[in-house]
């Protein structure tokens, strides 16, 4: 009589984890606009860091990657594979709910990763930026913590909405929204959750100058990555139908 040999866990996340590199490489047209976006701005903004600092400056530039990961790639590409029926199919193979996403989620840590390097290194080899190796280290950190805040409201758009199409149009008028208010915050407007992001990249970047402040910032932006993401969660639906 056959017997039926389950994949153990580890075996099922590294096989997930290869397709969806796999798939991620084969977009790498949209990887590519991700990492221009925030390295042209950088680039653009190089008379602004005698006036207003590094660090001022990379932080920006990292939180528009940070909005393009979350609103553009991630939230995009889940609602496109449900609709395509995706998720349906690897519903009904012997897989896990969370080893689906924690997959998903690996790749978008990756992408966080390298858009904060490209902006690291253009900041050091063209505007001549150069913070600590504490400062470094605790910028990535902060970019990790600030990068779940996008992927968290990315999931709770394609968990609200089910049509990847209306999906597709909401997260980037979200974009567009969170850009300019980011602009006009500079002006005095006030945007909690850009200013938090922002400020605890800028302090994380320069530790000495972290204070009571910044682990409030840091607090907010702990919690709006929370409450999306748990709206996200709730809300989300495996199929588009």
């Amino acid at each position: 009589m056959p017997t039926t040999t389950i994949p153990s866990n580890a075996t099922v996340l590294s096989s997930l984890l290869r397709a969806d590199f796999t798939t991620q490489w084969r977009n790498r047209k949209s990887v590519i606009l991700i990492l221009l976006i925030p390295v042209i701005i950088l680039i653009a903004w190089k008379g602004l860091i005698d006036k207003l600092g590094g660090a001022f400056v990379l932080s920006n530039c990292i939180t528009i990657g940070l909005n393009a990961i979350g609103l553009m790639g991630y939230s995009n590409a889940i609602a496109r594979d449900r609709d395509k029926g995706i998720f349906q199919r690897l519903r009904v193979a012997p897989l896990t709910a969370w080893s689906i996403m924690a997959s998903r989620l690996a790749v978008q840590l990756a992408m966080i990763l390298l858009v904060t390097s490209a902006v690291f290194i253009a900041g050091y080899y063209v505007d001549h930026i150069s913070l600590s190796p504490a400062g470094y280290a605790l910028g990535f950190a902060m970019a990790f913590v600030g990068g779940a805040v996008y992927l968290g409201l990315g999931q709770a758009i394609v968990g609200l909405i089910k049509n990847a199409e209306t999906v597709n149009a909401v997260t980037r008028l979200v974009y567009f929204v969170f850009i300019m208010v980011g602009m006009f915050a500079e002006l005095g407007a006030l945007d909690k959750l850009g200013e938090a992001v922002k400020h605890i990249l800028s302090a994380g970047m320069q530790p000495q100058t972290w204070n009571q402040h910044s682990t409030t910032a840091l607090l907010v932006t702990i919690g709006y990555a929370v409450l999306f993401s748990g709206m996200g969660i709730k809300w989300f639906k495996w199929s588009s139908k």
